[in-house]
């Protein structure tokens, strides 16, 4: 009798979710950013001999990852809070009903909206990982578990060095899907002389940096995010 190998499972797809969330005056946003690959593994992988003795073995160099940057929405000004927080947990909730099921991680930018806001999303308890940023004008990004601090001039140069080296790719039929590719290329941080700090004149001075900033939520959190660690040697069972 002859049996067929079923073929591989498909890999589970890695979304971004870049959330931006404007004062009253403001819009907010939501870019959704697809990895080609896992980040890579960090640490130790091991090799194991025919009596299951381990040894490290030095990991590879993954290639660069690139994303597709495939759907954004824009709320209408004055939308409430709790609107954008319901909107958002129905939409992680279709994504992780997909078959296979994609990694998730929502990047959300808390700089001007802070801890409440973030809370509300909290409590939705949404599968895969709540990551908060609040975008500073200081000179290294810092992290306190899934909190972070990011300078914006990071965020800058993440997003225009993955369209420079043509890792991103913004869908055509997206609304304004020009516009932001120009946007995005034009994202500038000004420098103050004194301080050699980046300038908050400019963090929403734009018409469109509400979609700017939630593009470049996501695709940061893609370049940094932690990556899975490889399991341990196993420590027992090992043939003498």
């Amino acid at each position: 009798m002859r049996t067929e190998t079923p073929p591989p499972a498909p890999p589970a797809p890695w979304l971004y979710l870049g959330l931006d969330l404007g004062q009253a005056q403001d819009y907010s946003a939501l870019a959704i950013a697809a990895r080609d690959r896992p980040p890579q593994e960090g640490g130790t992988s091991w090799r194991y001999d025919a009596r299951g003795r381990p040894s490290p073995v030095a990991p590879t160099v993954a290639p660069p990852a690139s994303y597709a940057l495939n759907w954004l929405r824009r709320w209408p000004l004055k939308t409430s809070y709790p609107a954008i927080v319901a909107d958002v947990a129905a939409l992680v909730g279709q994504l992780a009903a997909r078959t296979p099921r994609p990694r998730l991680a929502l990047v959300v930018d808390a700089t001007g909206v802070g801890r409440p806001v973030t809370d509300l999303l909290r409590r939705e308890r949404l599968p895969g990982g709540l990551v908060e940023v609040t975008i500073t004008g200081g000179d290294a990004a810092t992290r306190d578990g899934m909190a972070w601090r990011v300078p914006k001039r990071d965020l800058v140069s993440t997003v225009q060095v993955l369209l420079q080296g043509q890792r991103l790719a913004i869908a055509s039929a997206l609304p304004d899907a020009a516009t932001l590719t120009r946007e995005l290329l034009a994202f500038q941080v000004q420098i103050n002389p004194a301080t050699a700090h980046d300038s908050y004149g400019a963090w929403r001075e734009g018409a469109h940096d509400d979609l700017v900033l939630a593009a470049a939520l996501a695709v940061w959190y893609g370049e940094h995010e932690p990556p899975p660690r490889p399991p341990p040697p196993p420590t027992i069972g090992i043939r003498r």
